[in-house]
């Protein structure tokens, strides 16, 4: 069984907050902390990591807006923005902010946990999409570290293109490492 999504829950009115728990409980998500400003929901993002934040726009010491954009940059929680202002205005400062999702009040649980899902999918398919950007990057730095090592061990050695790779492909086997290490090790020598 697959554990619940965790929920930062970021509202200044009191008795909204409690209703939100509540409610967020009721449909099987996990609160793990629930503040009552920007600044405090920063805070617990940045030490609990939880999956998702849901936020409201207005509140003291630090707006929502404010408040994701920094969560956003800790590059661990999706967040959505709970609030009684629909006005397109915001909805744009919201969508520039990165929020993944945008729920005006008052809403149905089903309303909320659909909120909630569409985010946290949205914010799983841009982790998983930056992770393969990442790794093909990588694989590219790795690829051109491997060509000008190749021709190092040509210049070095003497021989032919195919024998400087089989030199390499055979380092990389004995030292049991990446070819792109022994590439790296090649060129730092």
């Amino acid at each position: 069984m697959q554990d619940p999504l965790t929920i930062l829950v970021a509202e200044d009115e009191a008795l909204i907050r409690m209703d939100l728990v509540e409610t967020l409980g009721e449909i099987g998500l996990e609160v793990v902390a629930a503040v009552a400003d920007g600044r405090s929901a920063v805070a617990k993002a940045d030490e609990l990591r939880p999956d998702l934040a849901l936020l409201d726009i207005k509140m003291p010491d630090m707006d929502g807006l404010a408040a994701a954009s920094q969560i956003i940059e800790l590059r661990s929680t999706a967040v959505v923005m709970l609030t009684a202002f629909s006005q397109p205005e915001l909805i744009q400062r919201a969508v520039a902010a990165g929020a993944m999702g945008y729920l005006v009040k008052p809403f149905k649980p089903e309303e909320l946990r659909a909120a909630l899902t569409v985010a946290w999918q949205r914010y799983s398919q841009l982790r998983a999409e930056q992770q393969r950007s990442r790794e093909l990057e990588q694989s590219l730095a790795d690829r051109k570290t491997i060509e000008r090592a190749r021709g190092v061990v040509q210049d070095r050695l003497g021989v032919t293109e195919a024998e400087a790779y089989t030199w390499l492909r055979k380092a990389a086997m004995d030292q049991r490492i990446s070819m792109a290490e022994v590439a790296r090790r090649t060129l730092q020598a």
